[in-house]
């Protein structure tokens, strides 16, 4: 795998994930959800990292800090992920190379396999998604998805995403539990 691609990814994961997922959707809900996540994400950057109680209210702490980021005021008027740096032209190229290979799977076995995650994540808990999800990307493989001339990695984070996607758009409430099963199973191999 490019050295370039895999460090895009592996740094970048959830902005190359969400990137990936924002598409020209006219699924209401489904862009809501992601825009939600959208900010989320916008906070956690904005704050350096830190990951950001929801709940929050923010306040003035004993030293006279606030105790939530100034970005969290902006959700509103931040309604996708700001790519900002030197990153941003490697997580665009990424996404867009992963769309392209999306593109390419077959509709017949990618419709199926999203079809099949769907039932699976809405008739079992939230610990068992990584495991269908893997099972899913695996069984997709197997079926005939032929990209040979391009790295296996490639094609299984396109794929995941993909079905993602797929059930993201059918039940949009299940995005962020959805969003953080694929950024742990894309980690994996990162």
């Amino acid at each position: 795998m490019d050295d370039s691609w895999k460090s895009a990814i592996g740094q970048n994961a959830p902005l190359v994930i969400l990137s990936f997922l924002q598409t020209d959707s006219k699924i209401v809900n489904y862009n809501e959800e992601l825009s939600s996540l959208s900010t989320l994400i916008n906070r956690d950057i904005n704050c350096n990292g830190l990951m950001m109680d929801t709940d929050d209210e923010g306040g003035l702490e004993t030293d006279g800090h606030l105790s939530s980021c100034i970005a969290m005021s902006m959700g509103d008027i931040q309604p996708s992920v700001q790519l900002q740096g030197p990153d941003e032209a490697a997580i665009q190229r990424v996404a867009e190379e992963l769309r392209y290979i999306a593109a390419q799977l077959e509709h017949n076995v990618v419709a199926q396999a999203t079809q099949n995650l769907s039932n699976n994540v809405l008739s079992s808990t939230t610990q068992y998604w990584k495991k269908h999800l893997s099972q899913e990307v695996d069984k997709a493989l197997r079926q005939g998805v032929c990209l040979r001339d391009l790295p296996q990695e490639q094609i299984i984070v396109a794929l995941s995403l993909t079905l993602v996607k797929g059930v993201c758009q059918q039940a949009p409430h299940l995005l962020r539990n959805l969003f953080d099963i694929a950024l742990d199973y894309i980690r994996r191999d990162f």
